[in-house]
């Protein structure tokens, strides 16, 4: 399984592998901080990669991946593809309007990374399929999402 698009200057490592003006590292303020994944846009081609590194916290009581962090991070990448998708220059604000997820595998530590794709859409919807794996490639959960966009 590709977790990151071949195309894309995107490693798995979260790092801007081609010319360092083409990539855009994002930094919000709240959850971002909260949680800690990194966020990398590809501006060439839209594709987003958002990788965490699992530490305890991160964790549920049975010690594998809190099925909640699961849902930040396929939230996160599943939208900003569809902002990227709306506006691949300026980060189009939206709202997600549902988000479905389909758990898989379990995890425990390592890091883990979420790529998404558009599958359909118009001017002010996005239809988005999000993947999370490990670092062994192996497939812990999807989602599908739908996204709308806002005025600022």
């Amino acid at each position: 399984m590709t977790t990151v698009p071949p195309e894309s200057g995107l490693s798995e490592s979260g790092a801007a592998q081609a010319d360092p003006e083409h990539f855009l590292q994002i930094e919000d303020p709240g959850v971002q901080q909260l949680v800690g994944y990194k966020t990398t846009i590809d501006r060439r081609d839209g594709s987003c990669l958002v990788t965490l590194d699992l530490e305890p916290p991160h964790l549920n009581r049975h010690g594998i991946l809190h099925g909640g962090i699961v849902a930040t991070v396929l939230d996160v990448v599943c939208g900003n593809t569809a902002s990227q998708f709306f506006d691949p220059k300026n980060r189009a604000p939206l709202v997600t309007v549902s988000l479905t997820l389909s758990y898989v595998a379990a995890a425990r530590a390592g890091r883990i990374s979420a790529t998404a794709r558009v599958t359909g859409g118009g001017a002010s919807i996005a239809h988005v399929l999000g993947e999370l794996v490990d670092a062994e490639g192996q497939l812990l959960a999807t989602a599908t999402g739908v996204f709308k966009r806002i005025k600022r």
